[in-house]
């Protein structure tokens, strides 16, 4: 019986995931991931190969582009069943395109290596199209530009009305006053906490990219009541966000920790949306609305192009109108003064 791909998770004697899904070829892929990448990544890598490898039952080195467009199609599931929200069916674009991703980093990996019999990666890199001006490529899976969501201020209000400790109120003042990502809020130690200068030490950023952010009072005060009040004395982690109860008291919150407490409160807030992602964007939104410039809502966001930080500029309803009025004006101004010396000349 062909046990592949079975996803089976353990731990090195740090405490670190590992995945393997029994293949030496995937699995080394696998631990060249765990060495470089979070290990939200590496468990995201490993369930995507495991469903391209239960769907297409082949030998690695034999798969061939043939069988990535038959596992694109399976995504895509029943054609006839939209969803009513976006319009797709099946999965979403962005979650196979991020599988296709996995996919072509693990053979990027296999062809590099050169000894594993692997000698092109099946994934193309899109379909070639003849358009004026020459050829180009269109992506084998086109992803919608979706513009993020944010909450309104009365809707963070009654989010964090609804938070039952100071610790749950810190982390989210970290998220929709900072811009942090859950991730950077869970790395927080408390010798990133630079309190003189108001600002937050990110020493775990996307990417491994280190950033210092500034931050509001309104976080300091919060975490400090925090720190001094609810914090167990004896935590052996030097992490600023730890649980306060039950049999993991003292030891660092986790992401399904931190997700469990925003669902309990948007609960009892009567709220549909308050992610943690949602929070950030909320941030890094009322930052550029505020008249914060571009480069800087990039460098709180921690993003590596500006490319990323443009998304805000959309998002800054009062910024477009602005601009507009602006443009408007002008093109006003330009045709009162036409009308004018039209009519000195006749």
């Amino acid at each position: 019986m062909n046990r592949f791909p079975c996803l089976v998770r353990s731990s090195t004697p740090a405490g670190d995931a590992r995945f393997a899904l029994g293949d030496p070829l995937v699995d080394s892929y696998l631990e060249f991931v765990a060495g470089r990448c979070r290990p939200n990544t590496l468990r995201a890598v490993a369930h995507d190969l495991k469903t391209f490898f239960a769907v297409i039952d082949k030998d690695p080195v034999e798969v061939s582009s043939a069988d990535v467009f038959e596992f694109i199609a399976a995504q895509r599931g029943d054609r006839t069943v939209v969803r009513i929200s976006d319009g797709e069916s099946g999965l979403s674009a962005r979650t196979i395109a991020r599988r296709l991703s996995s996919i072509s980093g693990l053979y990027a990996f296999l062809v590099t290596r050169g000894d594993t019999g692997a000698r092109a990666n099946p994934v193309p890199r899109g379909l070639s199209t003849r358009r004026r001006g020459g050829r180009r490529q269109v992506p084998l899976v086109r992803v919608p530009q979706t513009l993020p969501k944010i909450l309104s201020p009365d809707e963070v209000q009654a989010l964090l009305g609804a938070l039952r400790t100071d610790r749950d109120r810190a982390m989210v003042f970290a998220m929709v006053l900072g811009g942090l990502r859950r991730c950077e809020v869970l790395g927080l130690r408390l010798a990133d906490v630079q309190v003189p200068e108001r600002s937050l030490f990110i020493a775990e950023g996307k990417g491994g990219r280190q950033r210092v952010v500034p931050i509001s009072n309104t976080f300091f005060a919060t975490v400090g009541d925090y720190l001094h009040h609810q914090r167990p004395s004896g935590a052996a982690t030097d992490r600023v966000f730890v649980t306060l109860k039950g049999p993991t008291r003292g030891q660092p919150m986790t992401a399904d920790g931190v997700d469990k407490i925003l669902q309990a409160a948007r609960a009892r807030a009567g709220l549909e949306r308050a992610t943690c992602h949602q929070l950030r964007h909320t941030c890094l939104t009322r930052l550029r609305e505020a008249g914060m410039a571009l480069e800087a809502v990039q460098a709180q966001a921690g993003h590596a192009s500006i490319e990323s930080t443009r998304i805000y500029l959309h998002l800054s309803n009062d910024w477009l109108a602005d601009q507009y009025r602006q443009a408007a004006q002008r093109i006003d101004a330009d045709t009162t003064a036409m009308l004018e010396l039209q009519e000195i000349n006749q």
